[in-house]
């Protein structure tokens, strides 16, 4: 995301203000991060930027990440764990709560862009049979990229359940 980005949906003064307060969370975060992996003796780079007005992390590896696998978890499992204890440790020394997103070994971004595609299919298919398509079960991050995905498609979609089963319902237009 560019300054310009968030001038548009903010005043001028104000998008400074946001860009300088999402990269400070994210040095907050990449220092909280390294600290971790000294003790977990493990070998990753950390990249940050700012993303659709949150700071966003990345834990990355030349050696093909096969040992960060042990941070991303059973189905990002612990991936989740670790973004909210990152999350934690920056609303510790801000104050603020953070919406910081946080990727390992490209886990988060491979699976944005299956979801990407699930929620294409579906979409494609709501439109073809005019019924709603019930997804299973996702975790709040899914369910973004997924309507996300079927906005894109011109149709609608909601969530519906309760957390840990909460879900994605494609809606015909």
């Amino acid at each position: 995301m560019t300054e310009g980005t968030v001038a548009a949906a903010e005043g001028p003064a104000e998008s400074g203000d946001t860009l300088t307060r999402l990269e400070q969370e994210g040095e907050i975060a990449a220092d909280y991060l390294e600290g971790l992996l000294d003790i977990a003796d493990l070998d990753g780079d950390i990249d940050m930027d700012v993303e659709a007005d949150r700071a966003a992390v990345s834990i990355i590896s030349d050696s093909g990440g096969r040992d960060l696998q042990k941070l991303v978890g059973r189905d990002g499992e612990v991936l989740e764990a670790l973004q909210e204890l990152t999350r934690l440790a920056v609303h510790r020394e801000t104050g603020d709560r953070s919406r910081l997103m946080l990727d390992i070994a490209g886990f988060r971004a491979k699976k944005r862009t299956e979801l990407a595609e699930l929620g294409a299919k579906a979409a494609s298919e709501v439109k073809s049979t005019g019924e709603p398509v019930r997804l299973d079960p996702m975790t709040p991050f899914e369910r973004k990229v997924v309507h996300d995905a079927v906005a894109a498609a011109g149709l609608r979609s909601e969530s519906e359940g309760e957390e840990p089963g909460r879900f994605v319902v494609v809606l015909p237009a």
